[in-house]
């Protein structure tokens, strides 16, 4: 009797966010078997839409989680060969919401290190975690080795920049000393099917201090079928490693900057021409 190969599992943490979700539904098209975990944030319509998945998909299932509960991330994670972890506060941003999803991160990375089926942690994060400093007028490249500054985001309030920062570097410290495999995505703002209505928060917090980001020449965005492409592409290439930035655009002129405000009509304000 020939061996069969054991299918692919892999887990998406927290599903219910617009990155996890069209992660999930990429995976799954792929013919992955996925436990999607969700927290608890009340039936929005991304959980309703896992959950009516998960009764007609057999090759997913679904599992209630809290980041700050570290045994609910094992039991989720079990078996699993893989995590990608999209954290985002569906309430928006604040200084407390910054600590409670860098604690979040943390819990994430122990309990990838503590299963021994995972393989890489996929970590979904921003190019608000490398854009933000003092001297963001200046010539200076940006780039993957680059960091925003904590002291100038709670200077300008740029709590969602501020969360993405400290999670990902808690993320980094912790795997590295872990010794575990772990790729960072650092995304661009997310644009794509009902994303005013599905990512609001997030996409408002992201683009906190968007004239400047415009005037610098950093204010990018992304697909999220082409990000959650890339985020399976990251998990599926064994040579893959660190940091990647990734957007489809740069927004560099006035046509270009009013075309996104339109995409993301009526969320926020048309500006004049």
């Amino acid at each position: 009797m020939a061996h069969e190969e054991k299918p692919t599992t892999v887990c998406v943490l927290d599903a219910s966010t617009y990155v996890g979700f069209w992660i999930l539904k990429r995976l799954l098209n792929k013919g992955y078997f996925v436990h999607a975990a969700i927290q608890n944030n009340g039936e929005k319509a991304i959980e309703k839409q896992i959950k009516e998945m998960e009764k007609v998909e057999e090759k997913l299932v679904l599992f209630n989680v809290d980041v700050l509960d570290y045994q609910s991330i094992l039991f989720a994670l079990k078996d699993c060969c893989a995590l990608f972890c999209c954290l985002d506060s569906p309430d928006g941003y604040d200084d407390k919401m910054v600590d409670l999803e860098v604690r979040g991160a943390i819990n994430v990375v122990e309990a990838c290190a503590q299963t021994d089926s995972i393989q890489k942690l996929v970590f979904s994060s921003s190019l608000t975690a490398a854009i933000w400093r003092e001297d963001i007028c200046s010539e200076k490249d940006v780039d993957e080795r680059s960091w925003s500054n904590q002291d100038f985001c709670r200077k300008l309030k740029l709590w969602y920049a501020l969360a993405k920062t400290l999670s990902e570097q808690a993320a980094w410290a912790l795997a590295m000393d872990r010794l575990l495999c772990m790729v960072s995505i650092n995304a661009g703002l997310v644009l794509g099917p009902a994303v005013t209505q599905q990512n609001p928060q997030s996409t408002m917090f992201y683009l906190k201090g968007a004239a400047q980001m415009y005037e610098n020449g950093v204010l990018a965005f992304v697909d999220v079928n082409f990000l959650a492409d890339v985020h399976i592409r990251a998990f599926e290439d064994r040579s893959t490693s660190g940091r990647y930035f990734c957007f489809n655009q740069i927004v560099n002129t006035e046509e270009e900057a009013f075309k996104l405000a339109q995409s993301l009509s009526p969320l926020i304000p048309l500006p004049p021409r």
